[in-house]
């Protein structure tokens, strides 16, 4: 092995600090979701050796949780790989073998994602009656449309009027009630379910992006997200077999699981706590007692390290960022954790023991007509259950059983968070009895559902660009601590990652995956020096 030492003279190398002139440096990741995960595979295989990844729940995965019950694999979180060219999540899936079984009702190419795109969704009323196929079209067609319309703000630099209030809910709801009024050809009938069904499909949506209403979604910045082309995929052995595959090449031993961090003490903020436990702590080198960063665990270790790699969800980021950081992060990123968004989807499985419905149902839409007029989505705490948005079948049957999929989002999949099974298993029965007018569906047999809302160590799924943020934000989200004019000479004491940095791809498995690659390829090129001597 080849031994060299990296000069300390110069004041504006990032490295001059003389800690690394002749060792590794120490890295710790927080998070083993994927941007944490990808993170540090990435660093380890370039040849870093002091890589910790600090993980709060006991397992690794974040807002991958993939759950089997009997023969078949159910995701509470991740379900599917959004596009194949150039996905990371797509070629890492395909290059070992997880698709060969995914059918080519898996395959969907539709913007909204359903587990088949075999057979046909039923849209039904809160009267027990379901929307003419030939209706459901006509305004399929019209509401993805204005869809459209929704992303030229961003992609051709549309102004937005005021009356819009720069909201795809406010914009989408005004231009479609508009059109559906004025189309000659409708009867007062049919006009008003479409105009009913305009709060169905904005349900839908919101639990597509995480919000808790897509009044609350930029208009001006929605077309930013960018869809990568090809076909969304789903893993039937469970998406956590990528988790699996990030950390195949990881050793156990970098991975600490039920390790739960209070702060993160950067720029050398050492405070006299720290420094006590130091001065009694005979394992801790003196080198060690000057670090740039200490990680404070809520178990009262303090881990020293040159570099942090934060991957926690901008939920949390929420909730904890005036107590995780010493000192306090800079105005420019709080406010950027403050404008953007995030909030909580929710899924409820119900499995049956036979199916209510027919087989050429992939899902049932709920529609309630009373709300052709609403402007709002929020409900009363005790009607919680009305911004459940629809059931979708689990396709194949062969593989799933007979298993409905739920979605709920906002505030109102808090509430549900909140009640027991049993009281969701019959709210949903009595609605599913409402919507079919079949009052004999029988409860199910069991039901799975899941609580990103209310767990601490996510507080929400996935993020979003909330009206009065923008891209821009999410880069100063990204950004390193402490600042530094260029790039070349950042120290990058405190690094950001996961799904929420990423300007193209926020909400993204592929999103977060890549966010963790960008920041082990910012610390495999300032040290590439040192690399290059070791190898």
């Amino acid at each position: 092995m080849q031994s060299c030492e990296i000069s300390a003279d110069s004041t504006d190398d990032p490295l001059s600090s003389g800690l690394r002139r002749k060792r590794q440096p120490r890295i710790v990741v927080i998070g083993a979701g994927l941007a944490g995960l990808s993170a540090a595979k990435a660093l380890l295989e370039s040849g870093f050796t002091d890589v910790t990844i600090l993980e709060a729940t006991d397992r690794i995965g974040g807002r991958v949780q993939s759950v089997k019950l009997g023969h078949a694999t159910f995701e509470l979180g991740a379900t599917w790989i959004h596009g194949s060219h150039g996905n990371p999540v797509y070629h890492l899936a395909e290059d070992n073998g997880l698709l060969e079984e995914t059918t080519d009702g898996e395959r969907s190419v539709g913007r909204i994602s359903l587990y088949s795109k075999n057979g046909v969704a039923y849209h039904l009323t809160n009267n027990g009656q379901r929307i003419p196929k030939d209706v459901v079209e006509e305004f399929s067609d019209l509401y993805n449309e204005v869809y459209n319309l929704t992303q030229e703000f961003f992609q051709r630099g549309k102004p937005v009027n005021a009356e819009s209030q720069n909201s795809v809910g406010v914009f989408t709801r005004d231009v479609v009630r508009k059109r559906v009024k004025a189309d000659p050809d409708d009867t007062e009938a049919v006009k008003r379910l479409k105009l009913a069904m305009i709060q169905q499909y904005l349900k839908v949506e919101s639990c597509e992006s995480s919000s808790h209403s897509m009044d609350e979604v930029s208009l001006s910045e929605f077309g930013e997200w960018t869809e990568i082309p090809g076909a969304h995929h789903i893993i039937p052995c469970g998406f956590i077999k990528i988790v699996e595959i990030l950390a195949r090449s990881i050793p156990e031993s970098v991975i600490q699981l039920r390790k739960p961090v209070k702060c993160i003490h950067w720029n050398q903020s050492v405070s006299k706590e720290i420094e006590r436990v130091a001065d009694h702590n005979s394992d801790l080198p003196e080198e060690d007692k000057g670090s740039d960063v200490f990680v404070e665990c809520e178990d009262c270790e303090f881990i020293p390290a040159d570099h942090v790699i934060v991957t926690v969800s901008l939920g949390v980021l929420k909730k904890r960022h005036e107590s995780l950081f010493h000192p306090r992060l800079p105005e420019e990123k709080v406010m950027a954790i403050e404008k953007l968004g995030i909030n909580t989807t929710d899924k409820i499985f119900l499995e049956f023991e036979e199916p209510f419905w027919s087989s050429e149902c992939n899902s049932i839409q709920f529609v309630w007509e009373d709300e052709a007029e609403s402007e709002s989505l929020t409900y009363p705490e005790e009607l919680w259950y009305k911004k459940i948005c629809s059931f979708d079948v689990l396709y194949p049957p062969e593989r799933y059983g007979h298993v409905l999929s739920g979605w709920i989002c906002g505030e109102e999949a808090l509430i549900m968070e909140k009640c027991d099974d049993e009281t969701v298993a019959e709210t949903c029965t009595e609605m599913l009895r409402k919507f079919t007018g079949n009052p004999n569906i029988p409860k199910p047999r069991r039901i799975l559902r899941s609580s990103w809302g209310s767990n601490p160590n996510f507080r929400g799924s996935y993020s979003y660009t909330q009206v009065g943020s923008s891209g821009a934000d999410v880069e100063k989200l990204a950004k390193p601590l402490p600042y530094a004019e260029s790039s070349k000479t950042a120290p990058m004491q405190v690094m950001f990652s996961g799904e929420a940095t990423h300007r193209k791809y926020y909400s993204t498995t592929h999103g977060a995956v890549l966010s963790g690659q960008r920041e082990a390829a910012h610390l495999i090129e300032m040290y590439q020096d040192l690399l290059q001597c070791r190898s």
